[in-house]
C-alpha cells in the first residue's frame, strides 16, 4: 500500500511517462515517414519502417489508452497495441538480415527461411490475438495499470521474442565483423545501440501481469520512464545509422537533413504536447476545467521552435556538417542566392533601358547580346524596335568604329564590351558581349553630360551580360560534371558498407548512356559526336543501319534518336504544357537545333531551369534506347 507522497510521486512519474510515450510515437511516425520518402528502395531502409511501423502502433495505442476512462475502449486499445508487438520480432531479424546482405553476406536460402518463418509465426500469434487466446479479457483495477490478462500463449511469443531477437543480434554483430570501413564500423556500432530501443521500450508491456510489475508499481514506472527516455534517444541513433542506406548523397547532406526533419518534426511536435499536457493539467489543479493557456502555449511553442530552427540551421551546418571544406561548400550553398537568373537579368536591364530612356527622352531603347557570332535583339523597352530585324548589319559598322557610339539608321549604337581583366592580351580587344541602342529623339548629337551617362549605364548592362555569359559557361560545366559526380557517389554509398561494390561494372551503364546520348543529340544533324559516336556499338542502331539504311550508321543513329524522341511525345495535339515539357525540349534544342536562349523564351522558362529539364529529357531519351537494345537482344 503505497503512502500519500508516494501516490503523488507515482501520478508525477505516469505523467511523465505518459509525454515520453506519445513523443516516442511522435518520433517513430516522424521517422517512418522519413523512410518512406528518401530511401525506400533500400532493402535496410524498408525493414526499418517496418520496425518503425510497430513502434508507432505500440506506443500511440499505449498513449492514447492511458488517457481514457471507457474501458471498452482502453481494451480495444490495448488489444490494437499488440499488433505493433506481434511483428516486431520478425521486423527486426528483416533487418538483421538485410543489413548482412549489405555488408557482402547474402543469404543461401536458410537466413531467407528463418525470415519468412518468423513472420508466418507472427502471423499465427495474430490469429491468436483475432481469436482473444493471445491475451485474455481486460483487468481494470490491476496493477501497476488497466491490462490485458496474460495467457499461457503470452508466454509462449515472449519466449518467441526473446529468440528472435537474440538471432537479429547474432546478425548484427556478424555484419559489423564485415565491416571494413572506418565509418562503416561505426555508423553500425550505432545501429546496433539503436536497434536496442524498440526491443527495451516494449518489453515492459510483456511485464504486466507478472509478480514485479503488481508488487513494485513505483519501481516498474520509474524504470519504465527511464526506459522511455533512453528509447527516445536511441531511435533517433538508429534512424541515423539506417539514413546512410540506398542514398548517394554526401554524408554532410544526410545529417543536416535528417537533423532538420528531427528538430521540426518530433522535437517541436513533442515539446508542444509536453507544453500543452502540463499547462492542461495545472489549470486542473486550481479546478479549471477548461484553460485558454493550453492551446496559447502550444502554438507559440511551435511558433517559437520553427524561429530558433530556422536562426540555428546555419550555425549548426557550419560548425558540425562542413568540416574543413566549409569554405567552399558556403560557396556551393549560396550560388543559387548569387546567381543572376534570366528574370534578374530582364528585370536589370529594364531598369537600365528606363534609365537611358528617361536620360534621353528616348522613345525606345534595347539591349541585344552576342551568342555565338549571332546577335539577337535580348529585350527592348518603349515603342517597338523597326530595326530588330536588321541588327546583324550593326556588327559591320560596330567593327569599323571600335569601342566609340555611332549613329545607325537613327539611333545611337554603343557597343557592349567585357571589362578588361590581368590575365587578358593587352594587344588583344576586349570580347564584344553585345550592344545597346537608343532611338535618337530629334537630329541633335550627343552632348558631353549626356554621352557620359549614356556611357556609364551602358557599361553597367555591359556587366550584366557579362555575368549572364558566366553563369551560363557554370550551367554547362555543371550539366557535364553532374553524371560523373552521380557516379562517384553512388560508388561511395555502396561501397560504405561493401567495399567489394566499388569493383561492379554494372554501376554506371545508364548515366554513361545519357552521356553519349547527349553528344549524339548535339550533333544531330551532322558532326564528329554522331557520326563516331559510341552508340553505334548497340546491336539495334547496327540492325538498324543493315536493314533500313543500306549500312549507313549515322543515319541509323539518327533514326533511332527520333524514334525515341518521339516515344517520349504525349498523345494529342502539340502544347506547350508541362506534360509536353520534355519532349518540346527534345525538339526545339535538338531536333530543329534552336539556341537555349531562344529555346528558353519560347518555353517560357530560365535557361538554369532549361539545362535541368534538359538533362531529364536526355535521361528520358537513353532509358527509352536501353528498353530498345534489351528488347532487340531478348528477341
Amino acid at each position: 500500500m503505497l503512502t500519500g507522497w508516494e501516490d503523488n510521486l507515482l501520478a508525477g512519474i505516469k505523467t511523465v511517462n505518459q509525454i515520453l510515450t506519445a513523443g516516442i510515437s511522435i518520433t517513430a511516425f516522424s521517422l517512418l515517414i522519413y523512410a518512406l520518402s528518401f530511401n525506400l528502395k533500400d532493402r535496410v531502409a524498408r525493414s526499418f519502417a517496418t520496425i518503425m511501423l510497430s513502434v508507432v502502433v505500440i506506443f500511440t495505442c499505449e498513449a492514447i489508452q492511458s488517457t481514457l476512462t471507457d474501458n471498452s475502449l482502453v481494451e480495444l486499445f490495448l488489444r490494437l497495441q499488440w499488433l505493433g508487438l506481434v511483428f516486431l520480432p520478425a521486423s527486426y531479424l528483416h533487418l538483421s538480415d538485410a543489413l548482412l546482405v549489405t555488408a557482402g553476406k547474402p543469404s543461401r536460402g536458410r537466413r531467407r527461411l528463418f525470415v519468412r518463418g518468423a513472420y508466418l509465426v507472427s502471423a499465427f500469434f495474430l490469429a491468436l490475438l483475432a481469436l482473444n487466446k493471445l491475451v485474455g479479457p481486460l483487468l481494470v483495477n490491476a496493477q501497476p495499470a488497466a491490462h490485458l490478462q496474460r495467457t499461457l500463449w503470452t508466454g509462449l511469443f515472449t519466449i518467441y521474442y526473446l529468440i528472435t531477437m537474440l538471432l537479429a543480434g547474432i546478425n548484427l554483430i556478424r555484419a559489423y565483423g564485415r565491416m571494413l570501413t572506418r565509418s562503416g564500423r561505426r555508423r553500425m556500432i550505432y545501429l546496433m545501440a539503436g536497434s536496442t530501443a524498440p526491443a527495451l521500450g516494449t518489453y515492459p508491456y510483456l511485464l504486466y501481469g507478472s509478480s514485479f510489475a503488481e508488487k513494485l508499481p513505483l519501481l516498474f514506472w520509474s524504470s519504465a520512464t527511464i526506459i522511455n527516455v533512453i528509447v527516445g534517444g536511441l531511435i533517433i541513433v538508429m534512424a541515423y545509422s539506417v539514413a546512410f542506406f540506398g542514398v548517394s548523397w554526401p554524408d554532410r547532406v544526410v545529417k543536416s537533413r535528417l537533423v532538420k526533419w528531427i528538430m521540426r518534426g518530433p522535437v517541436t511536435a513533442s515539446l508542444a504536447l509536453a507544453v500543452l499536457t502540463i499547462v492542461r493539467r495545472s489549470g486542473e489543479l486550481f479546478g479549471l476545467t477548461y484553460n485558454a493557456f493550453a492551446p496559447v502555449s502550444m502554438v507559440a511553442t511551435v511558433l517559437i521552435m520553427e524561429h530558433l530552427i530556422t536562426l540555428g540551421a546555419p550555425f549548426w551546418e557550419r560548425t558540425f556538417f562542413l568540416g574543413a571544406d566549409r569554405n567552399e561548400l558556403r560557396m556551393l550553398q549560396n550560388l543559387d542566392e548569387r546567381l543572376l537568373t534570366q528574370g534578374d537579368l530582364r528585370q536589370f536591364l529594364e531598369s537600365i533601358l528606363a534609365a537611358v530612356r528617361d536620360h534621353m527622352q528616348s522613345p525606345s531603347a534595347f539591349v541585344a547580346a552576342l551568342d555565338n557570332s549571332t546577335l539577337t535583339l535580348l529585350i527592348s523597352a518603349g515603342r517597338p524596335f523597326p530595326e530588330k530585324d536588321h541588327l546583324p548589319e550593326a556588327l559591320l559598322e560596330i567593327q569599323e568604329n571600335g569601342r566609340q557610339e555611332f549613329l545607325w539608321n537613327e539611333t545611337w549604337i554603343l557597343p557592349l564590351h567585357a571589362r578588361r581583366t590581368a590575365d587578358m592580351d593587352q594587344d588583344q580587344p576586349s570580347p564584344l558581349l553585345g550592344l545597346l541602342g537608343v532611338t535618337r529623339p530629334h537630329d541633335t548629337p550627343l552632348d558631353p553630360d549626356q554621352r557620359q551617362s549614356l556611357w556609364l549605364l551602358a557599361e553597367r548592362a555591359a556587366l550584366a551580360l557579362e555575368d549572364r555569359l558566366l553563369q551560363q559557361r557554370v550551367f554547362r560545366s555543371l550539366e557535364e560534371l553532374e553524371p560523373q559526380v552521380e557516379i562517384l557517389q553512388r560508388i561511395r554509398a555502396l561501397g560504405r558498407y561493401d567495399s567489394s561494390m566499388a569493383l561492379d561494372e554494372d554501376l554506371t551503364p545508364s548515366s554513361d548512356l545519357a552521356e553519349k546520348v547527349r553528344d549524339a543529340l548535339n550533333h544531330y544533324w551532322g558532326g564528329p559526336k554522331l557520326t563516331e559516336s559510341p552508340l553505334m556499338n548497340l546491336h539495334v542502331i547496327q540492325e538498324t543501319a543493315k536493314n533500313e539504311f543500306g549500312g549507313n550508321m549515322p543515319n541509323a543513329l539518327r533514326a533511332i534518336l527520333k524514334k525515341a524522341v518521339d516515344q517520349i511525345r504525349p498523345e494529342g495535339e502539340r502544347r506547350f504544357t508541362s506534360e509536353w515539357i520534355l519532349y518540346n525540349i527534345l525538339e526545339l534544342k535538338f531536333i530543329e537545333g534552336g539556341k537555349v536562349r531562344e529555346v528558353a523564351s519560347r518555353l517560357s522558362m530560365s535557361e538554369a531551369d532549361l539545362y535541368r529539364k534538359q538533362r531529364v529529357a536526355v535521361e528520358a531519351v537513353a532509358k527509352v534506347i536501353l528498353e530498345m537494345e534489351s528488347n532487340f537482344n531478348t528477341d
